[in-house]
C-alpha cells in the first residue's frame, strides 16, 4: 500500500461535510412537515457551542465515562480513513480492512455503552441494554452484506471492492446487489439511531435507545459524541453509495462529485423515510434487523453461484 496525496481527500471531505448530512436530513423533514426548519449548518453551530462550554460530571462516574466520547470519536476518525469515496481510494487500505471497519464501529458502540453503564442510571442502563441487543443483530447483517459485495470482486479491501464494482456487474447480478443495498439501508438506519429503529429527536426516556445513553454527557464530551455520530453516518453512507453508484468515468474528480451527490441524495432519502413512517415498536425492531441479515445471506448465496 502506497499512500498518494489524493487519497487524503475522502477523509478530509468526511471531516468537513459529515455534519452537513444531519442538516440535510433535518431540512428534508422540515419541508415534509411544512416548516422552515433548522439551518443546514445547525450541527456545526451546535458542535462549536458545545466545545466552548464546560462539562459536568456526576460523582458516581469514573474515567470510563470520560473515555467513552473520546474513544468513540477516535474510532470514527480511523473509520473515515478506511472508506474510499468515488474514484479515490482510502488513505488506509489493506486486505481485510472491511473487517477492521466493522470492529471499529463495534468498539465505538462498546465504549458508549460502558460510559452509559458507568453513570449508574437505570435509564441509561436501559438504553445500553437495547443498544447491545439491536447491535448484535445489525453487525452480522453489515458483515454479510460487505462479504457479499466482496465476493464478485475477489478482494477484502473496501477500496478495491468499491473500485472493482461496475455498472456491468449491476446488469448481470442486479438482484444480489439490490439485496445488499436493502440490507445496508436497514443497517444504516439502525446504526445511526434513525427512524424506524430509533427517533433521534425524542426525549421520552422509555422509548429512547441511543439518546438515553448520552443524557449525562455535556460540553465537549457531547460535542465529540455528536461529531462522531455524524462521521459514522458518513462512513456507512459512503459504503452504501459506493455500492449503489459504481460510477467510473475515468476522472477521479468527476467520480467523487457523483459520490458526493449520492451522499446528499442518501441524506434526503433518510429524511423522507423519517417523514413518511413512524417508529417501530421495540419488539418489531429485531424482526427488521433479522430481515436485513436474511437479505445479506441471500445476496451472498447469489454471489457464490
Amino acid at each position: 500500500m502506497t499512500m498518494q496525496p489524493a487519497t487524503l481527500i475522502p477523509p478530509l471531505l468526511a471531516l468537513a461535510l459529515a455534519p452537513l448530512l444531519l442538516g440535510v436530513i433535518n431540512r428534508t423533514k422540515a419541508v415534509f412537515a411544512g416548516r422552515r426548519g433548522q439551518p443546514l449548518l445547525q450541527t456545526y453551530f451546535d458542535i462549536w457551542k458545545l466545545l466552548h462550554r464546560g462539562a459536568v460530571y456526576s460523582r458516581t462516574t469514573t474515567w470510563v465515562f470520560r473515555a467513552g466520547p473520546v474513544v468513540g470519536l477516535a474510532c470514527a476518525l480511523v473509520a473515515t480513513a478506511l472508506v474510499p469515496l468515488g474514484g479515490v481510494a482510502a488513505p488506509l487500505w489493506f486486505p481485510g480492512d472491511l473487517f477492521l471497519l466493522v470492529y471499529l464501529l463495534a468498539v465505538m458502540r462498546f465504549f458508549t455503552v460502558l460510559a452509559a453503564l458507568d453513570t449508574g442510571s437505570s435509564f441509561e442502563g436501559m438504553g445500553a441494554s437495547r443498544e447491545v441487543w439491536f447491535s448484535a443483530l445489525a453487525e452480522p447483517a453489515l458483515l454479510l452484506a460487505l462479504v457479499a459485495v466482496a465476493r464478485p470482486t475477489g478482494s477484502v479491501s473496501l477500496s478495491q471492492i468499491l473500485a472493482g464494482l461496475t455498472a456491468d456487474q449491476w446488469v448481470h447480478a442486479g438482484i444480489g446487489f439490490a439485496l445488499v443495498v436493502g440490507a445496508l439501508i436497514i443497517v444504516l438506519l439502525a446504526e445511526n439511531a434513525r427512524i424506524p429503529v430509533d427517533d433521534p429527536n425524542t426525549h421520552l426516556e422509555l422509548t429512547m435507545i441511543h439518546e438515553v445513553m448520552v443524557l449525562d454527557h455535556s460540553g465537549p464530551d457531547f460535542a465529540f459524541i455528536l461529531y462522531g455520530a455524524a462521521l459514522k453516518l458518513w462512513v456507512l453512507g459512503a459504503v452504501l453509495v459506493g455500492v449503489m453508484l459504481p460510477v467510473h468515468t475515468g476522472s477521479a474528480w468527476l467520480d467523487m462529485l457523483v459520490a458526493l451527490a449520492g451522499m446528499l441524495g442518501l441524506a434526503v432519502i433518510v429524511g423522507i423515510v423519517e417523514s413518511s413512517m413512524a417508529r417501530l415498536r421495540l419488539l418489531r425492531v429485531p424482526q427488521l434487523l433479522v430481515s436485513a441479515s436474511a437479505l445479506a445471506v441471500l445476496a451472498l448465496i447469489l454471489a457464490m453461484r
